[in-house]
């Protein structure tokens, strides 16, 4: 039997909607979820004679995110018309920016297996105006909304640098973290913020010989499943196709696909337009841009650490684990509490377990971030230094951090009025131990042996110390106390 290997490649487009307020070149209102057509003006409806107006914050929050991309940013850049008919696309044609783009050779690191870093290339990203949305989903015919025609739009590709549909993921995932920190993307992907069109194609060695099939484009993918999904079909059905047919790049054109999430199968829409179909020619209405060092140094001044760079520095410099330094940065927020309340002395781990056995938890229920439960750091610096010292339990900590968050109440105060304070006094300690001893002489030979009782035993004459003093008994001194008594 023939022996074929494959290594699958795949490249990345990724459009993200900008944060910002208003359109790109105009001044509507940017809403989701407004009546049809109620955020539109002559300059987004294409109205012969008007004149579009670039906005500077979505350059601006462009330029932030190319530079957290590793990207060098254009010294000069210029707009186009990019020219195709479509119903939703009123002018039609796109603004956007095709041989000058903003920012050009960048990359981003992925985590994948053994915990190691993969680098994906960035050939280039660039701004460019949203189009608006068809609807099909009243009676024999089609509605178009153009709402959201004119939405500041971010467009990265990368190098086809990828290997598999969970680094392709694992890119998205990443970046969609980055653009959060930043402040520049909502990222929502159920409002349509962040959009995904890979190209994807094999490398196929048989009997000794090196194919490419043709790529494959998969558009308008607006989730992390459909993604992974897609291109996990479109691999086995390349494969598949090039051991029937034997097709190869240089024998078809590229395609583009859509994905049937209902089936879970790739559907072919058209053979790939090339460049020259869309007719570029530099857009008359707009001068470039040229943005002054000046102007590029106050925008690199708002930058923020990024969660890849947080996690690895909460893994080797606090000693955390991945899933949990995972957590602790999955939101920028949550990061910086986390990072505000170790600065106020509280041991990393003890602060990690609080933040991710509870405080996510209550702020998922309050629908609010972490610092929205108004706890401040300091006061569950000191929540986290009583566990720490034995003053209370873990699990003490989770009802006092409750409490925290509902009263406002410093730690030590609640610990108090609940009696959470654990015994530590070893004089009283060792009253109740010898009591449960005496109690329990069964129990004292077997803990004093050697074989498999002698731990159990240790663990039954524990609880009946802590069961004795009402659960307030300190677990660490009872212990000290009774190995030195059971010599």
């Amino acid at each position: 039997m023939t022996k074929v290997d494959y290594k699958t490649v795949v490249g990345l487009e990724i459009h993200v909607h900008l944060g910002t307020k208003t359109k790109m070149f105009c001044g509507c209102e940017l809403a989701f979820g407004e009546e049809a057509n109620s955020r539109v003006c002559p300059v987004c409806l294409g109205m012969p004679g008007v004149l579009p107006v670039m906005n500077k914050q979505a350059f601006e929050y462009a330029v932030m995110a190319a530079l957290a991309l590793n990207c060098e940013i254009a010294k000069f850049t210029k707009w186009d018309r990019k020219g195709y008919y479509y119903p939703d696309l009123p002018k039609n044609y796109q603004i956007s920016q095709y041989d000058l783009p903003l920012a050009v050779n960048g990359y981003i690191e992925i985590p994948v297996e053994s915990g190691r870093l993969k680098k994906i290339r960035i050939i280039r990203t660039h701004l460019e105006e949203d189009a608006g949305k068809n609807l099909h989903a009243t009676g024999n015919f089609s509605q178009v909304d153009l709402n959201r025609a004119g939405t500041p739009l971010l467009e990265i590709v990368t190098e086809p640098d990828m290997n598999s549909a969970a680094e392709v993921r694992a890119l998205a995932e990443e970046l969609q973290r980055i653009v959060r920190y930043l402040g520049v993307s909502e990222a929502d992907m159920q409002k349509g913020h962040m959009r995904f069109e890979p190209n994807v194609n094999l490398t196929i060695t048989k009997d000794g010989k090196e194919y490419k099939t043709p790529i494959a484009e998969i558009k308008n993918l607006n989730s992390f499943r459909a993604l992974e999904r897609s291109i996990e079909y479109e691999i086995s059905r390349q494969l598949e196709r090039f051991l029937e047919t034997s097709q190869v790049m240089e024998m078809g054109n590229k395609s583009t696909l859509g994905w049937d999430s209902v089936n879970e199968v790739t559907v072919l829409q058209r053979e790939k337009e090339e460049a020259h179909d869309y007719r570029y020619f530099p857009e008359p209405d707009l001068v470039p841009v040229e943005p002054t060092e000046q102007w590029l140094n106050e925008i690199k001044s708002r930058l923020c650490e990024l969660p890849i760079k947080k996690k690895m520095r909460y893994v080797n410099e606090y000693k955390l684990s991945d899933y949990d330094a995972g957590v602790l940065t999955a939101e920028r927020a949550t990061g910086e509490f986390f990072d505000q309340t170790v600065k106020a002395g509280g041991e990393p781990k003890r602060v990690c377990n609080l933040l991710t056995q509870v405080g996510l938890k209550l702020a998922k229920e309050k629908n609010c971030d972490v610092a929205g439960l108004g706890v401040k750091p300091d006061a569950l610096a000191k929540l986290a230094g009583m566990v720490e010292t034995g003053e209370i339990s873990a699990t003490a900590s989770s009802t006092i951090f409750e409490e925290m968050v509902k009263t406002g109440k410093e730690p030590q105060a609640i610990a108090k009025e609940l009696n959470l304070i654990q015994k530590s006094d070893t004089g009283e300690l060792e009253g109740i131990v010898e009591q449960v001893l005496a109690e329990n002489p069964g129990a004292v030979d077997d803990a004093k042996s050697d074989g498999k009782k002698s731990k159990k035993a240790m663990g039954f004459l524990m609880g009946q110390v802590i069961q004795k003093t009402k659960g307030q008994a300190n677990p660490k001194v009872v212990s000290e106390i009774l190995a030195k008594k059971l010599k």
